[in-house]
């Protein structure tokens, strides 16, 4: 982040005098409608025209009536749409010199200089080439009398800024393009109704999703699902692969497992270049092993449905970034991407990550697949990795006797399973004994612990709440059972996979060390919790399948309030004192205010709220949404809000309450859940068994350091392990939530989307980043 050049300028008046088009292009995906609305909506604050371009391309073509002034009503109740609602249309005669001549001159007499494209790589490589040639267009337009001069002089620059939007996440610099995730769920919807079936039947069934030139879909569904083999573009098996898969479908079988889940991408290929293909593989596995074998195509399935809460979110987070790129780029500035990073919005020069892209493209091509999959960035070689260790690696014969222990603490929540299943098949891998504890710190007390095998957690990461068992009960008035037990059963590291609770329960056990010389052995803290509220990690498992819960319920809510008309449906969400569901399922769901408990309200914030409603019911859109947190104020219950609500509204609105309660904790785990699940309880282990090495002493385990303890977390773009002590200070105890919280910072967003007027800041700005610094093996 970099202090803007001008930090005292209003945000307000930014685009005064500016218009901005907008337009997608390309293969649709869902989310681009949530980027739309955010480009308008954010275009119209700064004081700027807003353009939507219909139909793509071929809209900024014909011109006319394709290109239409936008309003904040056009673009409402979009955000739950999928597809785009401005069309897009592959565009034979922007391809043109002529064709491009039209669209600028179309431009032109709308006093356009702005444009925000939102489609795949071809997409913004066009616009580049449009941005590029700007100048010679108007020469031309000029000496063709189509333009005058005064026209060319006062468009003599074009500024693009692109979103990607695509299922495939084919675009390198990013970390998720845009209807990515809600791909993931169609396909993983799609996976949990087959396993079903096929293991009534014990069949084998090869599912073929969509990505041509990218496997991250098939990879990811393979790693969310637990999948047998994985067939990928950037990485075609090894020769005599038909041995080792027919070797593997009668291993899984032996094992006692009723069903075989076989992912194909379509862009699949073997060692030399030649397609596989679905049936191919059916013919192999029926032909050798006499399995009963079907195959399912996926097909256009994963374009369709509704977006995810996190695709509304990046579409909406991405549109406001856009926005500021485009009234903070002069005639120097590169064209660029908008993107994500981990959890934060970066801009890319366009023409970098279009040359990485193509690079993955020759490196496949050249054979240097390991190159391919380091170009495809850190998130792709990741999952990659994770994938082989926990699906292709036999355990090893050498057993290394060391005992690790699972358990599960606080509230159960969507994704513990899978963290489980990770850890204990990474600890099988290797070679340790690992043990499941039932019940928390109950369980550990009374001896609930018992082996947990590999067939153990088979189909774990499609299951909702914790097969373990949780409770909330802290170890601290446990201490002298809990490290009899810890003896008796000789564990020599422990994983808790919890809530709030698990860091406090981790926090006593490290402090007890004192007293106790069992407590001596490492401990790692996964955060799982729907509030999303443990010190140490920007998100927990649990929460985007909680997220995904509300924003689906808001949805049917806000379709209720549309038919009725004049109505405002107040919602109270769970999240403890932590604000983190209330503020994004509202940025998700597009309502009109979320009080947390972070933030404080008085009862002037509530009745500038409520004058807010009733000048909103004065336009077409007649509807309104409030989220309220569960604790976020002890006086302002959501009793009293709807009470205030209803008295003040009067005659002009009337008022729901909902209370969502417990079906926030359930539900079957969202694919990012799924994913984010393995990947920490995997990592967790790997981290145990280099710190058992590092404390075993004298032929004994002794670990007593403030590192042997740590919170595993996601920190802004990586995971890092950070010891529990540390995190003491930045943790306020008494409301059981972080001290400082990245997701605050994007509350604002909500709030000018909701159309309050209130300032942006705008004196922290994202720079402009650089794609090659981060992907080494480009030098080859």
């Amino acid at each position: 982040m970099s202090k803007s050049p001008h930090p005292t300028m209003d945000p307000t008046k930014m685009g005064v005098g500016r218009s901005i088009a907008v337009l997608t292009s390309g293969g649709d995906a869902q989310g681009m409608n949530a980027a739309v609305r955010a480009t308008v909506r954010v275009g119209l604050y700064t004081g700027a025209k807003v353009y939507f371009v219909h139909e793509g391309y071929q809209g900024l073509v014909d011109g006319g009536d394709h290109i239409r002034l936008a309003t904040w009503e056009s673009v409402s109740m979009m955000l739950q749409l999928g597809g785009t609602v401005i069309g897009s249309a592959r565009c034979k005669d922007f391809r043109s010199r002529e064709g491009r001549m039209t669209a600028a001159r179309n431009l032109v007499k709308l006093g356009i200089t702005n444009l925000c494209v939102i489609g795949g790589d071809g997409s913004l490589t066009g616009a580049n080439e449009f941005r590029t040639e700007w100048s010679g267009l108007l020469a031309d337009l000029v000496k063709a009398d189509k333009i005058t001069d005064a026209e060319a002089k006062q468009s003599s620059h074009l500024n693009i800024v692109g979103m990607v939007g695509s299922i495939d996440n084919d675009f390198c610099g990013t970390d998720m393009t845009i209807g990515t995730d809600s791909a993931l769920h169609r396909i993983i919807e799609v996976v949990d109704a087959i396993t079903t079936t096929a293991q009534s039947h014990q069949r084998t069934f090869i599912l073929e999703v969509m990505g041509r030139h990218c496997g991250y879909l098939a990879l990811v569904t393979a790693l969310a699902c637990g999948a047998d083999w994985v067939f990928i573009p950037e990485m075609p098996p090894d020769e005599g692969w038909e041995d080792h898969l027919c070797r593997r479908l009668t291993n899984q079988r032996a094992r006692g497992s009723r069903l075989n889940v076989i992912i194909v991408a379509e862009g699949a290929m073997s060692r030399d270049g030649q397609p596989i293909t679905s049936e191919q593989i059916k013919k192999l596995v029926t032909d050798r092993l006499g399995f009963d074998t079907r195959t399912t195509v996926l097909g256009h399935v994963q374009r369709g449905g509704t977006p995810s809460a996190f695709d509304r979110i990046l579409g909406s987070r991405m549109g406001v970034e856009a926005v500021m790129a485009l009234l903070e780029a002069t005639p120097d500035t590169p064209a660029c991407v908008v993107s994500l990073s981990g959890n934060q919005a970066v801009r890319l020069p366009l023409m970098e990550c279009v040359q990485v892209t193509k690079d993955v493209t020759a490196a496949m091509a050249e054979g240097r697949f390991e190159d391919a999959i380091k170009l495809r960035g850190k998130s792709f070689e990741n999952n990659w990795n994770t994938y082989k260790m926990l699906a292709h690696i036999n355990p090893p014969d050498v057993k290394s006797n060391i005992n690790v222990a699972i358990m599960n603490i606080g509230a159960p929540c969507a994704g513990m399973n899978a963290a489980v299943r990770a850890a204990v098949r990474m600890g099988i891998i290797q070679g340790h004994n690992m043990l499941a504890i039932h019940d928390g710190f109950d369980g550990l007390a009374q001896g609930q612990i018992e082996p947990i095998t590999w067939t153990s957690v088979s189909g774990w990461t499609g299951k909702g709440g914790s097969m373990l068992g949780t409770k909330r009960s802290q170890p601290g008035k446990m201490l002298e059972e809990i490290s009899q037990n810890i003896a008796k059963f000789s564990i020599h590291a422990l994983v808790i996979i919890g809530g709030f609770e698990a860091y406090v329960g981790g926090l006593e056990m490290v402090q007890a060390r004192e007293k106790y010389e069992e407590m001596c052995i490492p401990i790692v803290v996964i955060p799982a919790t729907v509030s999303n509220n443990v010190p140490g990690s920007d998100f927990s498992i649990g929460a985007d399948t909680a997220l995904n819960t509300i924003t689906s319920t808001c949805d049917r809510i806000k379709q209720s309030a549309a038919g009725t008309k004049r109505r405002v449906f107040i919602v109270e969400t769970m999240g403890g004192y932590c604000g983190y569901l209330a503020t994004m399922a509202g940025l998700a769901a597009g309502a009109d205010a979320a009080y947390i408990f972070e933030e404080k309200f008085a009862i002037k914030d509530l009745e500038v709220n409520v004058q807010h409603l009733l000048e909103k019911m004065k336009t077409t859109v007649k509807r309104g949404l409030i989220l309220r947190n569960e604790k976020s104020n002890a006086n302002y219950t959501t009793d009293f809000i709807f009470n205030l609500y209803s008295e003040e509204g009067k005659g002009i609105f009337d008022c729901r309450k909902n209370v969502l309660g417990h079906m926030q904790q359930g539900g079957t785990p969202t694919p990012f859940d799924r994913n984010f699940g393995t990947k920490m309880g995997a990592k967790s282990v790997l981290w145990l068994t280099e710190k058992l090495k590092e404390c075993y002493r004298h032929g004994r385990i002794f670990a007593n350091t403030p590192d042997s303890a740590c919170v595993l977390g996601m920190r802004k773009r990586a995971l890092t392990f950070q010891p529990l002590a540390d995190l003491k200070e930045d943790t306020d105890f008494e409301h059981r939530i972080p001290k400082t919280q990245w997701w605050l910072k994007i509350r604002p967003i909500m709030k000018i989307l909701a159309k309050y007027d209130i300032k942006l800041d705008t004196s922290e700005h994202t720079d402009m980043e650089h794609v090659i610094k981060k992907r080494s093996p480009l030098g080859k």
